[in-house]
């Protein structure tokens, strides 16, 4: 079932990331009077379509990984005399820029609107409230304890793990001094406090944020209860189900989800029998966890298990809500914040800072994708607008093939006074599909090592 969902919900986020890209294209294409011919969500075999009177096929294809809007250009096919006006090749270098940025646009006009919508209804989000702080660490010796809450990262505020997070993400390679501010237990206003960092993060993988400076969040206690079981992994295999609560592992009795979590990392291909209740009836079942390799090279066992949530106390969430017209621009800067963040990441994973490893393909967007369907609605539509920033970034980069290589080409051709050659172009679409093509199978290797 979890495989279906994952399946159904990276359809309806590139469906609808895709639809709006190409909209996008569309859109200005009519308006600065070029013939569309076809507007296609998805590759390959139409599965439905339809004419309009302007002419242009609205098709619906069997493979739902992409999409694309077809134009009227000389260079494709010959086009009659009398709809050459109509051609976009013919229009002038500026119109053919707005066409090809206009796709990209609509990706960042997207998620403005998400966040604008998740302001304007309101989110909870969890208090960045210490739970832990691992002696003789960066945290520690600052003076950070239990209980403080975090306020501020390098000046900025947070008000979330989530903004705590982001905030540390984006200072991968940060070396020196990192101030943080929080406010402790008990205490009615923050303090400010000083981490020695040395290359921050620096080629992770993952990247550690919070452990890396030894603070481990607050949570309240989960007890051993499954909330999910993953298809043909150990939990499955061994007959476990969602809201099987574990007794013991190997005879020793379980008293919460940390508990199990540290026998099954501890015992990586060893055999576990595991007593558990469902339903009021005690059962029995053994299982072994798989072996997952960490970036250190330590090996961990795994079983396919998620616990089920847990009440927070009301004063651990905080609720996030704005006026119409403020979460407009509230909306904006988030949008804004994730680009550079977007963009900041890639220059960082270019010059070797963060780990080609943390490139993701269509296998880890699905399984993001049905994790945040399940999570609700606020975390689909955040997740939406973060892939829509991302697509929208990922196009503009100035690789031919991409959006941004077409918009190079028209700069070029604005400062020279002339289209740049067929002959650059061509040369330039084979380098350009030779580095998408690689970066695709890189993000597919690094999806199915995962797995594995």
């Amino acid at each position: 079932m979890g495989l279906v969902q994952n399946i159904l919900a990276v359809i309806v986020v590139l469906g609808l990331l895709v639809t709006f890209h190409e909209f996008g294209h569309f859109w200005v294409a009519r308006r600065c009077g070029v013939k569309v011919l076809r507007f296609s969500v998805g590759f390959g075999k139409p599965l439905w379509s339809r004419v309009d009177r302007h002419g242009t096929e609205f098709a619906v294809a069997a493979i739902p990984l992409g999409g694309y809007v077809k134009m009227l250009d000389e260079r494709e096919a010959p086009v009659a005399p009398e709809e050459q006006h109509r051609a976009f090749n013919r229009k002038s270098v500026w119109q053919r820029i707005a066409v090809v940025a206009a796709g990209p646009a609509a990706n960042f006009l997207l998620a403005i609107v998400a966040y604008w919508a998740l302001f304007v209804a309101g989110t909870s989000v969890v208090v960045p409230k210490v739970g832990a702080v691992a002696p003789a660490s960066p945290a520690f010796e600052a003076g950070l304890r239990q209980g403080d809450e975090l306020t501020g990262i390098q000046g900025e505020p947070v008000r979330s793990w989530e903004d705590v997070n982001l905030a540390l993400v984006g200072l991968i390679g940060h070396d020196g001094a990192l101030a943080l501010q929080a406010r402790p237990e008990g205490a009615s206003a923050a303090r400010r406090y000083t981490l020695p960092v040395e290359d921050y993060l620096v080629r992770q993988d993952p990247p550690r944020p919070l452990k890396t400076l030894g603070i481990t969040p607050w949570q309240p206690a989960f007890p051993p209860v499954l909330g999910q079981v993953v298809d043909g992994e150990a939990a499955a295999r061994a007959g476990l189900k969602p809201g099987d609560r574990i007794v013991a592992v190997n005879g020793e009795r379980i008293s919460d989800w940390m508990g199990l979590v540290q026998r099954v990392r501890q015992r990586p291909g060893e055999a576990l029998t595991l007593r558990f209740k469902r339903d009021g009836d005690s059962r029995e079942t053994t299982l072994t966890p798989s072996r997952q390799t960490l970036s250190d090279d330590t090996q961990i066992g795994y079983i396919g298990a998620g616990v089920a949530a847990a009440q927070w106390p009301d004063e651990m969430r905080r609720e996030v809500r704005f006026g119409a017209v403020e979460a407009v621009g509230k909306a904006v800067s988030r949008t804004g914040e994730m680009t550079l963040l977007t963009l900041d990441s890639i220059g960082k994973m270019l010059t070797g800072l963060i780990s080609p490893s943390n490139l993701s393909g269509p296998i880890t967007i699905a399984r993001i994708s049905g994790d945040s369907a399940r999570a609700g609605l606020d975390a689909f539509v955040g997740f939406l607008a973060y892939l829509s920033i991302s697509l929208g970034v990922l196009n503009l980069l100035p690789i031919p093939v991409l959006d941004g290589g077409h918009l190079l080409y028209y700069v070029v051709e604005l400062v020279r006074g002339r289209p740049v050659s067929d002959k650059t172009q061509a040369l330039g679409l084979r380098i350009g599909l030779a580095m998408v093509g690689t970066l695709m199978l890189m993000a597919l290797y690094f999806d199915l090592m995962r797995l594995w």
